[in-house]
């Protein structure tokens, strides 16, 4: 990694961004989705149990 130097400063350039109202497209939109299902059968039987594992999923998609 290379020091800056207060030349290497002095010579930088900026540029203003234009402002908000002069962007035609300013959309920030995400979309999440999420899904959580978990099923367990315990139906006619006596003295037993049921067990279940929960899966989820999460999608999240930003344009």
């Amino acid at each position: 990694m290379q020091k800056l130097t207060m030349a290497d400063l002095a010579a930088e350039d900026v540029e203003l961004l234009p402002g908000r109202e002069t962007l035609v497209w300013d959309l920030n939109a995400a979309l999440v989705a999420a899904t959580n299902a978990s099923y367990a059968v315990n139906a006619a039987t006596v003295l037993s149990s049921a067990n279940s594992v929960a899966l989820q999923g999460i999608t999240v998609n930003q344009h």
